[in-house]
């Protein structure tokens, strides 16, 4: 699966997606780092890229309907730092193949995994 994570997630998810054999590239890796959102968006739309961010905004379904784009993946921990990030990709990665995420604004917490489909 073609993977971009966003900057605001620290490079050990882009690592550990790569383990499970996706292809994950991040936007500090490319030199995106700083680009507006909108600017992020359209880049992972031309590489075809599954997004995966912390970013709240990526997640509104009236910017991004579902269905319009290769998919988004919220992660929403409840607390700060790396290994809640850690513990929700677990969580994803345990649930189904990312490959049903595609097309999808998809919310990950704690108590749960949230997928918003095309009507």
């Amino acid at each position: 699966m073609r993977i971009k994570v966003d900057e605001d997630l620290p490079r050990a998810v882009a690592l550990l997606l790569r383990e499970r054999g996706h292809d994950a590239r991040t936007v500090l890796e490319q030199e995106m780092g700083g680009w507006k959102d909108p600017q992020i968006w359209q880049a992972v739309q031309e590489e075809s890229r599954l997004l995966i961010t912390a970013d709240k905004g990526f997640g509104d379904i009236r910017r991004h309907p579902p269905g319009t784009h290769h998919g988004v993946i919220l992660l929403r921990p409840d607390e700060d730092g790396i290994r809640p990030l850690l513990d929700l990709i677990h969580r994803l990665l345990d649930d189904r193949p990312l490959e049903g995420f595609t097309g999808t604004v998809t919310v990950v917490t704690a108590a749960g995994i949230r997928i918003r489909r095309s009507s």
